[in-house]
């Protein structure tokens, strides 16, 4: 009896109807095809969608998990590679291909990302979101800005803007997560950008962590990772788009 219940047990751990199993697809763009990591739900029916957008790091692991994180919830999730298999280890390789990452080619990618994911037949393209981190949390604004069909818009510590043309594109709910100790995204520029919001009655949840800094959420950022704050991040996040995306 409990050699059996012991491999039931491991046997549900690794079922892949409990357990995304994310594959490589690839999506014509600029400059050739991209290509991204895609994390499928289980079950039959239309699923919400959501674009996870990458840190400055490129498609690593971390970054695949959380499209598994969201695939478990019910959601095709799709991770373009915007560095287009490179992935850096130390911040100077991750800084430099950031700095050489086209502004127009990063947004193409993104832009034919949203688009491989509205032309599935298992996703309701009225419920299509994004979510990004650090770099990829800019990139997730400035998809919004772009694609006014972005239903859901999470900024982890990523750029802001406050110039009212920026804002006017601002259709979707926001949330956001920020750190009080980030040196990069301050208090400051967090508040301009939530003072431009409600100017213009955009629709946003945003949140400091006061004894955070920058990447508090990612448990590799060794001496920066905040488990509580992470933890709570993670909550509003999964709420918000939960709301946001899984509405009737």
């Amino acid at each position: 009896m409990r050699r059996t219940l012991l491999f039931t047990i491991a046997l549900a751990l690794v079922s892949p109807a409990v357990f995304a199993k994310g594959r490589t697809i690839t999506f014509d763009s600029l400059a050739g095809n991209g290509s991204g990591y895609l994390a499928e739900p289980a079950g039959a029916g239309k699923h919400p969608g959501i674009i996870v957008i990458q840190e400055w790091w490129g498609l690593n692991d971390w970054v695949k998990d959380q499209a598994d994180h969201f695939a478990n919830d019910g959601y095709v999730a799709l991770a373009p590679d915007l560095y287009r298999g490179k992935v850096a280890t130390t911040p100077e390789v991750a800084h430099e291909l950031m700095r050489g990452l086209p502004q127009d080619r990063a947004i193409a990618d993104l832009k034919a990302a949203f688009d491989y994911l509205a032309s599935r037949e298992d996703v309701d393209a009225s419920r299509i979101g994004v979510i990004g981190w650090c770099m990829g949390g800019g990139f997730s604004l400035d998809l919004t800005l772009a694609e006014p069909r972005i239903a859901a818009t999470v900024i982890n510590y990523g750029h802001l803007a406050t110039d009212p043309a920026s804002i006017a594109k601002i259709h979707a709910p926001l949330l956001g997560n920020f750190g009080g100790k980030d040196q990069g995204i301050t208090p400051a520029d967090v508040h301009a950008f939530e003072d431009a919001l409600k100017k213009d009655s955009r629709q946003f949840d945003i949140k400091i962590y006061d004894d955070a800094g920058h990447a508090f959420m990612n448990p590799n950022n060794k001496g920066g990772y905040v488990e509580a704050d992470a933890k709570d991040a993670q909550g509003r996040i999964d709420r918000f788009l939960r709301e946001s995306l899984k509405r009737s």
